[in-house]
């Protein structure tokens, strides 16, 4: 089956999923942390998505592709490390972190995967 539409891609799938969960988690995290984890967990998560989204867009043009699954790759790193303050300050559930500790190693798995393969990529 060839992938006509970035939606397809399984890495924007579990992107989309993790971000959605965090999304969730992070409306109990304290009030205080509206502006600052809670906000920059939201974005960095987003970001990951629109970033891989964008990437398959541009895969016509190599530097563009790598370029955007770049920064999907630095946004995903970027969540985690949140997602380890959130931990450190008990704002999130041991089990809820390993999952979504997990999801994420296995998106920034598939965007490498995405970026060393950029010739199965190209139009």
């Amino acid at each position: 089956m060839k992938i006509t539409k970035h939606e397809e891609l399984e890495v924007y799938q579990l992107a989309f999923k993790a971000a959605i969960k965090i999304q969730e988690i992070s409306g109990g995290f304290p009030k205080e942390e509206r502006y600052s984890l809670t906000d920059q967990v939201r974005r960095s998560s987003r970001s990951v998505c629109a970033n891989i989204s964008e990437a398959f867009y541009k895969r016509k043009y190599p530097n563009y592709f790598l370029s955007n699954l770049t920064i999907a790759l630095a946004e995903a790193g970027e969540t985690r490390v949140w997602l380890d303050f959130a931990k450190n300050f008990d704002y999130l559930d041991p089990t809820k972190y390993n999952d979504l500790i997990e999801d994420y190693s296995k998106i920034i798995g598939k965007i490498i995967t995405m970026q060393n393969q950029v010739d199965k990529w190209q139009l």
